[in-house]
């Protein structure tokens, strides 16, 4: 029997910082794909504390441990295009999101639509936050740094040295 397309999973992503629910997703992703390609937005509309170098050495940090755990091919990229076409770049059919908040619904949905009218051959697939991870968000551990709190329990280690040495701390 010939053997099938590997399933391809794309997560996109600001990242800025990863954050513990990020890798959560992430994590659970990896499981349900034979590859899974991590996309680092550089989305100018966010003005972002970390340099898109940054944030992807964040996740490559931790790669290691999710690639054993998951027994899966994750890889991390950089983009700076339309989604979908970063999507189709990659060989991928799933986008991956993940939900916090019903708040998070109504932009994710819109999302979808979205990209569902350009590329109807992509499907997205919405992950709801593991209720330990629920209330982090990266704006949130950015604000906690920048007041001089301690982040270790909303990033890994990398990502919260960077914010760190970004803020002077």
């Amino acid at each position: 029997m010939p053997k099938s397309s590997p399933r391809i999973g794309f997560y996109p992503g600001t990242f800025d910082p990863v954050t513990f629910g990020h890798l959560d997703v992430i994590e659970r992703a990896a499981r349900l794909v034979d590859r899974l390609v991590i996309g680092v937005a550089t989305n100018a509309g966010k003005k972002p504390l970390l340099s898109s170098d940054e944030r992807i050495a964040c996740i490559n940090d931790e790669l290691p441990r999710l690639i054993q755990e998951t027994d899966s091919e994750i890889e991390v990229v950089g983009f700076d295009k339309l989604l979908v076409h970063a999507v189709r770049d990659y060989n991928a059919s799933l986008i991956f999101r993940g939900l916090r908040l019903l708040s998070d619904f109504d932009y994710e949905i819109q999302m979808q639509g979205a990209n569902r009218k350009l590329a109807p051959e992509i499907e997205t697939v919405f992950l709801m936050a593991s209720e330990r991870t629920q209330s982090i968000s990266s704006s949130l551990v950015r604000d906690i740094a920048f007041y001089g709190g301690d982040i270790s329990d909303f990033a890994p280690e990398g990502a919260a040295r960077r914010i760190k040495a970004q803020l002077g701390r």
